[in-house]
């Protein structure tokens, strides 16, 4: 379970600018009671008429869209319209508490038969099953992955069990106490309880401040049964519940099934709307200074204002796009002065947005680098009030329209095969925003309408219209350390830039992109088609290799995947950080345009650079359109052959080393991580931490010369994925990667590089990290075996299912030790020879020796045969199932196109393994145990807070 701890009602604080004016839509149902039933009843937008709406006699909702996008499954989702803002003082907390019985026995299903009952029809817990409190809701989540009708039954009798049926027994609540109080405790840390001081400081004395989901200790530690029962009689009822199904189902079907599965549900009152406030708007001059030695420095100055209702109308759409364009266009000249060299920030951000319907509030948020406060707020403070001041180019609201424009034409020439989850997300957005799902068609209608009225003064009148001024703003600082001169430094910094003179901006003008041509087309080689699958295999006489796998499972998207010799294993023990640069490839742009030039070049198309380095390759992905492909194909070209190497992406990356460095051990899985590598390794450089200064020693020159021959001639494997026209995708390849010269003709094998050492010495390891006294971590790990024998890495892969299943039953559900215990295989297609099987707990520190006596215990009984048939296939279900499913997203399809030619085994395997699969008993796995698990053979590493000075 999850839940979230910055809501989208709060989305102010994260200076997020109005939302987009991305629309959606559905067929009018009419209003039977004084209040409009659905938001589109009041409207004059459209909704979209492939939705079904309807209402049960007793009150309940529900929303149904048939859907195939995945193919032959389907999404339920179970909102009850109450969370942490309804609770009374008495029951801070028991929202979520409650959301977590949910899963611990009802009327039709015993306490711990739920999880398994859904393990047994292939939906995995956590991936599949699952469930978030927030404030205002909780929401239930079941991922179906088939389109049984058998299963859906079962999914809506688990749906009516929990809104209605739940048990709630003293014993049940008392076992799960202690998985809430981990789930708390692993949820505490730096991050989490700066936020607290943020709301605090934000809105003192305000509820939302003081609820937020996972509650107060008093309450999780003594709260009885009786009191979780009446928070769910009062809340779970059916004028309280909006249940959305989306799926391949018949829609007459589905909508019979909710009639019987909870048209008897006896209606109940709606409960009555919690306060979120008192919120006082006209707080002025007050500062907050939040130290945390793990934390970044920043500065944000905010004001509030009197809300605004605002119902989502074409007019107040209108209005909001205005906004939109406005926000961006001040936002956009922040990043730029972030992108650019010797930035004065980190980041920086400006927006408005609600607090529930208590205020609105402005904010400016700077991120600096540590002591660069003042020169950071003084350069983004002079940014907005520049551009509030003297206004916008059209330049500018061209760029910004241009964007707009491309992501709605995307939304709806792709509007046939959007997902189930994309479909249910507007759904629930209707419920919880009463924001109207229209169809992406009729929103990008209604731009192109109103497109010729986004002038750049309406957009400058839009947003000074809505944002409050920063006149003796509330000021909230946080960072390592205090900043010199305290809470008067930072108020007199904020006066200065207020009172500093501003002069009207240079408006620049666009460049054309430099690179359309890259010498004669290539010409292909060879040609052919793995007819199993259909990926077309062809090779270009520079040597240069295409897979191209046309498929219009997502209607006008084409996912692209560059593979290219080198990655990683181009890293020595002499010099471990050769590709450590690689990633800000991008951020140094290209040879004749800057990142931020080609930001402003390339907007309003679907194109983007990204690089990353694997174990032998550098890859380079992402999703495009066929009207875009050729223009992406242009840039993946271009960073090849004219990396940039600009110093504003090596000073960007040097930020980012100082705020990982500064953070090193700020809580049990960053020291964890962090020392991992060398522990497992014996040090070997390649896959140990290195000092801070090797990190920010590293330079562009340097990575010219480290990986500038693999740009120039490295082997080439492009895989093109999606709703493409072949030949237009062969020509534009032609043009642009067969145009290079001669690359070479296979992947290096570097048989030298592949060497990586586990370390002999095995027992116990210990760590420590500077986060909360009361957290531990268990890691245990043990040597396996490389991937290269199919049969073994999958008996290996149901291993770790298992024993992730046991962890659950063990340390999650029967002793409430751990949250979210975890365990897998990790065979190496890389490294020869090499594999790892680990697993991870979390505990309280206070309850180490009883979990690691308890996984000893679960691990002993694994080895001695205790495996019964039933476990075996709840973890081996989901699995099965995610191969029936591969295919059926642009994702699965490039995880066998992307090496279809340099490994062309995985096609081989992806046939081969769901019948291997099949053929594990649970005596495999019990010899896989007595094999790789043994006692002695682990390496296990104990992660426990630093002790305290005076200890």
């Amino acid at each position: 379970m999850r839940f979230p701890v910055m809501l989208a009602a709060l989305a102010a604080f994260a200076l997020q600018p109005t939302p987009a004016f991305a629309e959606q839509t559905a067929p009018p149902v009419a209003a039977t009671a004084a209040e409009p039933l659905w938001a589109f009843e009041a409207s004059d937008i459209p909704v979209d008429p492939a939705y079904r709406f309807g209402v049960l006699d007793n009150g309940m909702r529900y929303i149904l869209r048939q859907n195939a996008t995945p193919e032959g499954t389907a999404m339920v989702r179970l909102h009850i319209g109450s969370g942490s803002l309804d609770e009374n003082e008495d029951e801070r907390g028991l929202a979520h508490f409650l959301e977590h019985m949910a899963f611990n026995g009802s009327k039709r299903v015993p306490e711990g038969e739920m999880i398994k009952l859904l393990e047994r029809e292939g939906l995995a817990f956590g991936a599949d099953t699952n469930a978030s409190t927030g404030l205002e809701q909780t929401v239930y989540r079941l991922d179906l992955p088939r389109n049984d009708e058998s299963l859906l039954e079962t999914v809506l009798m688990l749906m009516r069990e929990t809104a209605s049926e739940l048990l709630i027994e003293e014993d049940a609540v008392a076992r799960e106490r202690g998985i809430i109080l981990a789930e708390r405790r692993d949820r505490t840390n730096f991050a989490y309880k700066s936020l607290i001081d943020q709301l605090e400081f934000t809105a003192p004395g305000a509820r939302f401040a003081d609820r937020l989901p996972i509650g107060a200790l008093e309450v999780l530690e003594n709260a009885p049964a009786a009191t979780l029962h009446g928070f769910y009689r009062r809340t779970y009822v059916p004028a309280n519940t909006t249940l959305v199904i989306v799926g391949d189902f018949p829609i007459d079907l589905m909508e019979a099934r909710v009639r019987h599965w909870f048209a008897d549900w006896t209606a109940a009152p709606d409960p009555v709307e919690p306060v979120t406030g008192p919120f006082d708007i006209a707080r002025s001059g007050e500062t907050d200074i939040y130290v945390d030695p793990a934390l970044p420095e920043s500065v944000s100055l905010s004001r509030n204002a009197a809300w605004e209702d605002r119902p989502d109308t074409i007019a107040n759409r209108q209005q909001g796009l205005l906004r939109q364009v406005g926000y961006g266009i001040v936002n956009r000249r922040l990043q730029a002065l972030a992108r650019g060299a010797d930035a004065p920030f980190r980041g920086a951000s400006f927006g408005t947005g609600d607090l529930f319907e208590d205020a609105r509030s402005t904010t400016l948020t700077v991120s600096t680098p540590d002591g660069e406060w003042r020169k950071g707020l003084n350069a983004a403070g002079i940014a907005v009030r520049t551009a509030l001041s003297y206004g916008f180019s059209q330049a500018e609201v061209n760029e910004q329209l241009a964007a707009i424009r491309t992501s709605l034409e995307n939304a709806a020439s792709s509007s046939d095969t959007r997902t189930h989850a994309a479909l249910a997300a507007m759904a629930l957005s209707l419920v919880d925003d009463e924001r109207i799902p229209s169809t992406p068609q009729s929103a990008l209608d209604r731009f192109e309408e109103f497109a010729g009225q986004i002038t750049p003064d309406a957009a400058l009148a839009a947003i000074l219209a809505e944002a409050a001024a920063l006149d003796n703003p509330l000021i909230r600082y946080q960072g390592r350390s205090m900043p010199e001169g305290g809470a008067a430094a930072l108020r007199a910094a904020w006066n200065e830039v207020a009172s500093a003179e501003i002069a009207a901006p240079e408006w620049a003008e666009q460049a054309e992109f430099a690179y359309q041509d890259f010498g004669t087309p290539g010409t292909i080689v060879s040609d052919t088609r793995d007819e199993r699958l259909g990926i077309r295999l062809i090779r270009f006489a520079n040597g240069v290799r295409l897979n191209l796998k046309q498929t219009d499972i997502r209607k006008d998207q084409v996912s692209y995947r560059l593979t290219l010799d080198g990655g990683e294993l181009l890293n020595t023990a002499d010099d471990p950080l050769k590709t450590a640069l690689v990633a800000m490839l991008p951020a140094g742009g290209l040879g004749k345009h800057s990142q931020d030039e080609l930001a402003t070049i390339l907007a309003g198309r679907s194109v983007g650079i990204s690089i990353g380095a694997n174990g032998d390759s550098f890859q380079m992905g992402g999703t495009t359109t066929p009207r875009d492909l050729a223009l992406q194909l242009q840039l993946l070209t271009a960073a090849l052959v004219d990396p940039g190497y600009r110093s504003e992406g090596v000073e960007r990356y040097r930020r980012g080393i100082a705020q990982f460095f500064a953070s090193l051990d700020a809580t049990p899985g960053q020291a964890l991580n962090n020392k991992i590598g060398g522990i497992l390794s014996d040090d070997d450089p390649r896959f140990t931490l290195q000092s801070r200064e090797a990190y920010e020693a590293r330079t562009f020159e340097q990575l010219a010369a480290d990986i500038g021959d693999r740009l120039a001639k490295g082997t080439i494997e492009l895989a093109l994925v999606g709703d493409f026209d072949e030949q237009t995708a062969i020509d534009a390849v032609a043009k642009t990667l067969g145009a290079l010269g001669p690359r070479e003709a296979e992947f290096n094998p570097r048989e030298e590089a592949r060497q990586r050492p586990f370390t002999a010495e095995r027992g116990t390891r210990t760590i420590t990290h500077t986060g909360e006294a009361d957290q531990a971590l268990i890691r245990m790990v043990w040597p396996t075996t490389d991937d290269s024998d199919l049969r073994e890495a999958l008996r290996l892969e149901l291993l770790g299912l298992v024993v992730r299943v046991r962890l659950q039953e063990e340390l999650r559900e029967a002793l409430g030790q751990a949250y979210s215990p975890s365990a897998g295989s990790s065979p190496s297609r890389v490294w020869r020879g090499y594999g790892t099987f680990s697993l991870n707990v979390a505990v309280d520190r206070a309850q180490l020796d009883p979990a690691r006596s308890a996984i000893g215990a679960m691990l002993g009984g694994l080895r001695d045969g205790k495996l019964d048939d039933d476990t075996v296939n709840r973890a081996r279900q989901p699995l099965l199932e995610n191969y029936d499913n591969l295919l059926k997203s642009l994702g699965g399809w490039m995880s066998l196109t992307d090496r279809a030619q340099s490994e062309a085994d995985r096609l081989d395997r992806y046939f081969a393994a769901p019948d291997i699969l099949k053929s594990f008993t649970a005596q495999d796995i019990v010899s896989a145990a007595q094999q790789y698990l043994a006692s002695d053979a682990a390496v296990e590493l104990l992660v426990v807070p630093e002790p305290a000075k005076d200890e």
